[in-house]
């Protein structure tokens, strides 16, 4: 059986780390941030933790 091939449009998206949590970019970074305060533009600057069912999938599709 072959190996298989890693989803690269996937990979580019999230990181695991090395606990094999996968983390992703926050959202609604584009536009419409400047009536937002700064507390919720200081938390959309960090990455979020995919749910673990989630994670399971994403992690299969990365082949890791």
């Amino acid at each position: 059986m072959p190996k298989m091939k890693t989803r690269r449009a996937l990979a580019k998206k999230v990181k695991i780390t090395g606990t094999g949590k996968v983390l992703r970019r926050a959202t609604g970074q584009n536009h419409f941030n400047a009536k937002e305060s700064g507390k919720i533009t200081r938390k959309k600057r960090n990455d979020v933790v995919i749910a673990k069912a989630e994670a399971k999938n994403i992690r299969r599709a990365l082949c890791k």
